[in-house]
């Protein structure tokens, strides 16, 4: 039971935006790209207020993803990208990102806080940041 609202096309822009962020880390760590994007429509609190569909997740500038600004990002979505999105729309979430909201690739070690948020945990390149209950309860 998917746990936003989506159609085939935008459930097809995230996972574009899924493989994009993070094929290098294969299928766990673009399910975790899906885990942020999906907990920042769910969130609807910080840099993410009025964020409700997946295109506006995608899209959102100033503070979106990298990827939308690269040609990789427009390349069809393939059948084994669209299940992934689907899990994440579904609800599956991997930790450390089960309840982030951002994410990003540092140059060495991660740093306990990104923007005042707690780091989460690390996987593979990426690293995890989550909101506290109390700023964002609603991607607990």
């Amino acid at each position: 039971m998917a746990v936003i609202k989506t159609n085939s096309e935008d459930t097809k822009l995230l996972a574009r935006l899924m493989r994009a962020e993070a094929e290098e880390d294969g299928d766990a760590g673009m399910m975790m790209v899906g885990n942020v994007g999906v907990n920042r429509i769910l969130g609807d609190c910080m840099d993410f207020k009025d964020i409700r569909n997946i295109r506006d997740m995608v899209y959102q500038s100033p503070g979106g993803f990298e990827a939308p600004t690269k040609g990789y990002f427009y390349q069809k979505a393939r059948d084994a990208d669209i299940r992934r999105a689907q899990r994440a729309i579904n609800g599956e979430r991997k930790w450390p990102a089960t309840n982030a909201l951002w994410f990003y690739r540092p140059t060495g070690d991660c740093p306990d806080t990104w923007f005042n948020q707690d780091n989460t945990g690390r996987y593979k390149s990426h690293c995890f940041f989550a909101p506290s209950f109390e700023d964002c309860p609603q991607v607990f």
